[in-house]
């Protein structure tokens, strides 16, 4: 296993091996899984499940597999409002942020919303043991209307890639996940701005907005925060490259 993993380009190929192993049930699913693994599926997709703060994730194959430099964004929402009692995951993908979020406050009404069915259907799966609930459509649209000027913490890790960079992304990305969940738009701030924009109307005073952005791209969208009226810093995490935005309604 480890020498078709490692042939295959697979830098941490004695790690996979032993989640594939744990993951698999039968010596025929060691295979299958191998193999799949050494033609470029991310390990993720090939266990079916991805870490994240501490949990178990359930991913499937078209849905987005949320990134380690992401949990920074759960640990801020954490940090700047550790009383938070509802809380809304918008762009969910698989459900991760929200999950982590629900875990770490205890008893917090969880909402998540996305565009793409396949992801709402693994979110309800990865956030049901917490009681939260997923709802499908595009951004705000996706939410019932009882929650507006209700929202502590409103996290959307959105989609920030420039449309024209999408080809250079590692395979693993760009072969294997949805492309609504990867595009951006022309400068990546696409989906960003809409959601700064119709942020204010939903959070409760003094609720919190996050999304993660880029180093490039965090001055343009330090300033789609402030230009929707919210008391707007830069969190950021060199370790583990990841930028976050936050917007306080006020």
């Amino acid at each position: 296993m480890v020498a078709d993993l490692r042939a295959a380009g697979c830098v941490f190929a004695e790690d996979e091996a032993e989640l594939i192993l744990d993951a698999a049930s039968t010596p025929q699913d060691i295979a299958s899984m191998v193999e799949r693994r050494a033609a470029g599926l991310p390990l993720e997709l090939v266990v079916g499940w991805a870490g994240f703060r501490g949990r178990r994730i359930t991913v499937e194959p078209g849905v987005f597999v949320p990134r380690r430099r992401t949990e920074f964004l759960v640990e801020q929402a954490l940090a700047q409002a550790p009383d938070a009692a509802v809380v809304v995951d918008l762009c969910c993908g698989s459900g991760a942020v929200g999950a982590a979020l629900a875990a770490g406050l205890r008893g917090a009404e969880l909402h998540a919303a996305d565009i793409d069915p396949a992801a709402v259907r693994c979110a309800r799966r990865n956030v049901a043991g917490l009681g939260g609930r997923v709802h499908t459509g595009d951004l705000f649209e996706a939410l019932p209307g009882g929650l507006r000027g209700r929202v502590d913490i409103l996290a959307a890790n959105v989609p920030y890639v420039p449309s024209d960079e999408i080809g250079l992304l590692p395979p693993e990305a760009r072969d294997h996940e949805p492309r609504v969940a990867l595009d951006g738009g022309a400068d990546g701030l696409d989906v960003l701005r809409r959601v700064a924009a119709g942020a204010p109307g939903w959070l409760a005073p003094g609720g919190r907005l996050l999304v993660e952005t880029s180093s490039r791209q965090a001055p343009a969208a330090v300033g789609a925060f402030t230009g929707a009226g919210l008391r707007t810093r830069l969190a950021v995490c060199e370790e583990r490259y990841a930028h976050v935005v936050i917007g306080v309604r006020v």
